[in-house]
């Protein structure tokens, strides 16, 4: 208990203040800010694991049990294995499609692993928990069900729910009616085998959680609590988490940390006041001098913000890694040693990002690559030879940050970075990767 005395047991009690002035907190059943403030308390909140890694919109429910973590209060990862096989109605305008047990499986191996790098599940005096809400199901049968858990909530009750009720014009199936009935029996396992009494969550899963705390009402007689985050969105109106191209992944294989880093960078200035409360572990104090500091400059804040959680998701070389990539692409003054000091994990990064080519190493046994023929026959990058004698008389074309002056030079072994990398350049911002292998293409 030593760990609670003093001034971290008076942390306790700031749970609710720290998501105000953060705006995180969007509705809290009536007694949160007494039991929170009463000690050390478990909460939790549920991840579906419907897709195959994390998103950066489930970062904002990771950094909520970051913060009552922070506080001195045990959070607890509930996966979906069981909730993921049936399909949250919540937010969704129509049915969702049912994954296989196989692939939901896969998924969930895989965000418990992404959990446990993002969340403190050791050597903290109070570690998170893990638990898998299929533990909950796999031995109860329909019937069971039916009587345990069914009996709890009326028709007339779930129906009433904000989740349900967007859903019944345009149908809403018994297996996703029943969701509400399954987060709710979870919410009474947890209040029953970890001393849970308090679950977190979206404010779109208001009434999921809701449910929760009256089936422990109704079937034990016991005080359980809700709280919610506002649902996260941009200036512009458009979801947050997803660009152009689609979700940002918290996976480096899916959104690479230069993608991760640049979605940051290239927020809208309108939206990082909000990004750095939401994300940030600085203090209040901290981030409104940052604020006050850099009043006229948003983008030394989004670079701060850009560095913190770039380097906390994926790492601090990861981060450094972007860090470089971005030079590489947007700073002018970058040079041929700037180039040759760049990691091969760094140069894959770079070909996810531009146009990129793979040439077979044995193009340059014993030989030279006429520069035109890279251009225009081994690559795409120009449409023909002449084109790019045009290009060449032009200034137009660098290869590793050398400018070529001649159509009549050719490309060596020699001038490749690592034995296996060269980056052309048609114009200041046309760049093209060429990689040679080995392995037969």
């Amino acid at each position: 208990m030593s760990y609670f005395c003093g001034q971290l047991y008076h942390h306790l009690m700031d749970f609710l203040r720290e998501l105000e002035w953060r705006h995180m907190l969007q509705d809290a059943t009536p007694g949160v800010e007494e039991y929170l403030a009463s000690g050390p308390c478990v909460g939790y909140i549920g991840f579906d694991p419907t897709a195959p890694s994390l998103t950066i919109g489930n970062y904002v429910q990771l950094m909520l049990l970051t913060l009552f973590q922070r506080a001195g209060h045990t959070p607890i990862v509930l996966m979906g294995g069981a909730t993921g096989r049936i399909g949250d109605p919540s937010g969704k305008d129509k049915e969702r499609e049912l994954k296989s047990f196989e692939e939901l499986d896969r998924n969930l191996a895989h965000q418990e692993n992404q959990m446990r790098k993002l969340i403190a599940f050791e050597g903290v005096p109070n570690p998170a928990r893990l638990v898998n809400n299929h533990d909950f199901y796999r031995d109860m049968n329909v019937l069971e069900f039916l009587r345990t858990a069914g009996k709890t909530l009326t028709v007339n009750y779930m129906m009433a729910k904000e989740s349900v009720k967007k859903r019944v014009e345009t149908g809403i199936s018994f297996t996703e009616f029943s969701y509400q009935i399954l987060q709710a029996y979870d919410f009474q396992c947890l209040y029953e085998q970890q001393h849970c009494k308090l679950q977190m969550g979206g404010s779109d899963q208001w009434g999921n959680i809701t449910s929760g705390t009256e089936f422990i009402r109704r079937n034990l007689g016991g005080k359980a609590y809700a709280l919610t985050t506002p649902l996260l969105t941009k200036a512009d109106g458009s979801k947050f988490g997803k660009s152009e191209e689609g979700n940002i992944w918290l996976d480096p294989e899916m959104t690479s940390p230069y993608a991760f880093y640049q979605f940051w960078i290239n927020a809208d200035d309108r939206d990082i006041p909000k990004f750095m409360r939401y994300f940030t572990l600085r203090s209040k104090e901290e981030v409104l001098q940052l604020e006050q500091d850099h009043a006229t400059d948003p983008n030394t804040l989004k670079r701060l913000l850009a560095e913190e959680i770039t380097s906390r998701v994926h790492s601090s070389e990861a981060l450094s890694n972007a860090q470089n990539v971005s030079k590489l692409l947007f700073n002018p003054r970058v040079d041929s040693d700037f180039l040759h000091g760049m990691s091969q994990a760094e140069w894959k990064m770079v070909a996810r990002e531009i146009p990129a080519y793979t040439l077979p190493y044995t193009l340059l046994d014993g030989q030279e690559i006429p520069i035109i023929d890279l251009l225009a026959e081994h690559t795409t990058i120009l449409q023909s030879k002449g084109e790019a004698r045009r290009a060449i008389s032009g200034n137009a074309i660098s290869v590793n940050k050398v400018k070529i002056t001649s159509p009549e030079e050719g490309i060596r072994k020699d001038q490749l970075i690592q034995d296996t990398y060269l980056l052309l350049e048609n114009g200041k911002k046309n760049k093209f990767l060429i990689t040679f292998s080995s392995q037969s293409i």
